[in-house]
């Protein structure tokens, strides 16, 4: 059972890498170059976890911090590091302080004063990701701009002049 947790997922890891490389070189310096995140940070926010759901439980709350922190920045790294997007996913770094806090606030005493940087931590990081992912996205629609602008103007001269006023 403990291989097939551990092998499973490193195998579709490689999988995916091997799939999105092809033609590339495999050496073991371009394998730790891409997955540092699941060999190094996700091992180790899933050992805060399991410190504090197997061993510690309620008296050990404060591990699910630096827990939820290391996870989600580690899952944020993996996915940055495997499509070559750290531009747009730097604001998952924010979202797992957040991720971190809930956890605390979930499994802890249910503060409710915990949710207040909560949902500023989310909320900050979720404009970030739309404010960054803007950007690459209208430049994937490019084809498009001309068309949009067209349609922009129309609606403008529309609203102008096709509006009939009421009295």
């Amino acid at each position: 059972m403990m291989k097939r947790t551990i092998f499973a997922p490193l195998l579709i890891l490689l999988g995916i890498y091997l799939l999105l490389n092809q033609g590339g070189s495999l050496g073991a310096g371009s394998i730790f170059a891409t997955f540092w995140p699941t060999l190094f940070v996700i091992p180790l926010g899933l050992f805060f976890h399991w410190m504090y759901f197997s061993m510690v439980g309620r008296k050990g709350i404060g591990l699910l911090i630096p827990g939820g922190i290391l996870l989600v920045a580690g899952i944020v790294s993996q996915i940055a590091s495997l499509f070559d997007n750290w531009e747009t996913m730097w604001p998952g770094y924010i979202l797992a302080v957040a991720a971190g806090l809930f956890e605390f606030y979930w499994f802890g005493t249910r503060n409710k004063w915990m949710l207040i940087p909560i949902n500023i931590l989310s909320i900050l990081s979720l404009l970030f990701f739309i404010v960054f992912s803007i950007g690459p996205v209208l430049n994937y629609f490019s084809f498009v701009q001309p068309l949009i602008a067209i349609l922009l103007v129309l609606g403008g001269v529309w609203l102008i002049a096709g509006r009939k006023k009421l009295r």
